[in-house]
């Protein structure tokens, strides 16, 4: 409801010289009444069996582009029929947009409530696992470029049809094959945005990483740990496409993500003669992302790159908002630029070969996003931790796909960190504390991330922001993702210094992240005794 079917649907039927049928529209062309009087005369169940019917009708022509209604997904019938006979597009919105654009429409009986907000949530409740139940491809609508969404459907739907994973279908065919779901999200920063795929067997289609590579010559940057699980998957059909291929393996480990791991890089593009139409592809987890992302926005003062994210951290937070760069060993992420890929492509089978505590490492970043943004995210968080700890398929995506709206959605306000963006960085100041003060690699980003933000709540308590039971949440949520809760004994005049060099401060003081409340983020210094009251809290 109010997610631009119309809109993008006419667009779309144009592009592909199809008929656009809406079905809004065909049920009262048939039986010459309103949608809202169908509605008050004989009731949604009378509306509902119309519009099933004109699903079964239309669904079986050729040649259409149809957009139904949003309620469309509840007769199982109608469901059926479009899982059956098309591909079936989710043009997802949230509840804010949907209110935003249809606050003024009167054409809409089931917002005709004291309390359109709570009916929309509702009925997103309601239908969104249906949505998802059928959908080949999931576009995120929020802050949509239309022409820029339609361009992504077309590209999509032709990746779809490349890959072969479901066989070509007469609309009169009924067929049991299924294919996996990609959820598309769109980072909209005008000419610089770029589209987020998530889905499995994202790797087994080519044709997705080969129409964003322009030039003939391709690099591919990755460690010695991904290298011999997927390297080749990537590589071959880029050969097999006449690309020539560079292959660049790096040691490991975020003690490799260094100037020296940068030079690497450059001395194989030199030698390999890369020109500036050459696009760079990086394969792996954070570390492999930042340090391709710094040498494309480097090289040549700047050549193309793609990321393949293939950990839970990157593909729900490093690979998506163009932030690159490496380490000094007085701070993290200290030397590096603001440089956005020209695509993410996150599979989430590769997951299936992640280690645990990668996994949990992951998962902190996936809390973060549920508690300085979105509490109901959160809530669900707590109440499917198990499953995501099991690696459930359905809970990893949702929650890959809902971490990346919610990171692209604050990358579009603020690209560069001038403000806002900052709220992202929720237990980092300490988090990058830990790693610098340990050694790069002693504890994953995500383990000093996850205790970080139980260190960050602990102080957002002492303000007052938030009360202990919020705290407590926090801390459970993070220990039952497998991360620490207690920071290490750095001494606290080494705590100090290296908090002190932290890319938000200005003038010396150090700035927080805290929360007020749980799921409101707020940026501001802190009296110096709350801070060393939570180190004292909180450390050992």
């Amino acid at each position: 409801m109010g997610a631009g079917k119309t809109t993008i649907g006419r667009i779309l039927a144009r592009k592909l010289g199809k008929r656009f049928i809406d079905t809004d529209h065909e049920i009262e062309a048939r039986t010459g009444a309103s949608i809202p009087w169908i509605f008050e005369i004989e009731g949604e169940a009378s509306f509902r069996r119309r519009e099933a019917e004109v699903i079964g009708d239309l669904s079986a022509q050729d040649g259409i582009v149809l957009a139904t209604g949003g309620g469309a997904v509840l007769d199982p019938a109608s469901r059926a029929f479009l899982k059956s006979r098309g591909r079936v597009i989710y043009l997802r919105a949230s509840v804010n947009s949907i209110l935003a654009r249809t606050a003024h429409d009167k054409n809409r009986p089931l917002l005709q409530t004291a309390d359109p907000r709570r009916k929309l949530e509702e009925l997103t409740a309601a239908r969104e696992p249906l949505y998802r139940e059928v959908a080949d491809l999931v576009i995120d609508t929020g802050r949509p470029n239309v022409q820029s969404m339609v361009q992504t459907i077309l590209a999509q739907l032709a990746a779809l049809e490349h890959s072969g994973a479901r066989s070509a279908r007469s609309p009169h065919t009924e067929s049991s094959m299924t294919e996996p779901q990609r959820t598309i999200l769109n980072v909209d920063l005008g000419e610089r945005s770029y589209p987020i795929t998530i889905g499995a067997a994202v790797l087994a289609d080519p044709a997705l990483l080969n129409q964003h590579i322009a030039g003939r010559k391709v690099a591919i940057v990755t460690n010695t740990t991904v290298a011999p699980l997927y390297l080749e998957q990537v590589a071959a059909p880029l050969r097999a496409a006449g690309r020539d291929v560079l292959e660049i393996v790096l040691p490991d480990g975020e003690e490799h993500k260094t100037w020296v791991s940068l030079m690497q890089v450059f001395d194989a593009l030199l030698a390999h003669k890369c020109d500036r139409k050459t696009t760079l592809v990086a394969l792996g987890g954070g570390v492999i992302g930042d340090l391709t992302g710094f040498a494309a926005a480097s090289y040549m003062r700047g050549v193309p790159f793609v990321q393949i994210p293939t950990t839970l951290l990157s593909q729900v937070d490093s690979s998506v908002g163009g932030k690159t760069g490496i380490n000094h060993p007085l701070g993290k992420n200290m030397i590096g630029a603001f440089y956005q890929p020209r695509a993410v492509l996150a599979d989430t089978g590769t997951l299936d070969t992640l280690p645990g505590r990668e996994l949990s490492a992951g998962l902190a970043e996936v809390i973060k996003h549920g508690a300085i943004i979105d509490a109901p995210f959160f809530d669900w968080i707590e109440q499917n931790i198990v499953k995501l700890m099991a690696r459930d398929v359905a809970a990893l995506t949702h929650a890959i796909a809902r971490s990346c709206e919610i990171k692209a959605d604050v990358v579009r306000q603020d690209e560069r960190e001038g403000g806002l963006r900052a709220i992202l960085n929720f237990g980092h100041t300490f988090g990058h504390a830990i790693e610098a003060g340990l050694g790069y690699g002693e504890w994953l980003h995500g383990e000093a991330v996850g205790c970080g933000m139980v260190m960050a709540a602990d102080l957002s308590q002492r303000l007052g922001y938030i009360d202990a039971a919020a705290v407590a949440r926090i801390r459970n949520l993070v220990a039952a993702a497998g991360l620490p809760v207690r920071a290490p004994d750095l001494g606290t005049a080494r705590w100090l210094e290296l908090m002190e060099v932290d890319k938000k401060n200005e003038g010396g003081a150090i700035k927080f992240i805290l929360l007020k409340p749980l799921g409101a983020p707020c940026i501001t210094a802190v009296p110096h005794e709350h801070l060393l009251a939570t180190l004292a809290a909180c450390v050992g």
